[in-house]
């Protein structure tokens, strides 16, 4: 079954994390149209969170289509995003954990290597677009 993971030093509410979480999972395969969610109470138990806020991003998520509550059952997912192909993923992926040893190595902690890559994001992004 699914498993979340929180980090509380992100900044980013908890909620949305989870959100996130999801819509990862299902980007890389790791969740697949049926699949069901762990219960609100087991994952607030978990991550020793209010059920209230597991519930909103349950909320969040059947919003967006990906999910959606069966009565007496739980929560499942029925909608998909465009996964990446499993053999671009391990390949991607390598290289990747390669950048990060490098970056690691030059002494560069975890959220210094977060900043580094939403910033090289966001310039592609404006490269993309024109709004360089």
């Amino acid at each position: 079954m699914f498993a979340f993971r929180l980090d509380l030093r992100s900044g980013v509410p908890t909620y949305l994390q989870l959100v996130d979480q999801v819509r990862r999972g299902l980007l890389l395969g790791y969740l697949a149209d049926g699949d069901q969610l762990p219960p609100v109470r087991e994952v607030a138990a978990a991550l020793v969170v209010n059920p209230n806020t597991v519930a909103k991003a349950y909320r969040e998520l059947e919003r967006a289509g990906l999910v959606a509550p069966r009565a007496g059952q739980g929560t499942f997912v029925v909608g998909s995003i465009d996964q990446v192909p499993a053999a671009t993923y391990a390949r991607l992926s390598r290289s990747i954990r390669g950048w990060l040893r490098t970056a690691h190595e030059a002494g560069l902690d975890h959220e210094q290597v977060r900043a580094l890559v939403i910033a090289a994001l966001d310039d592609d992004q404006a490269a993309r677009t024109g709004a360089a």
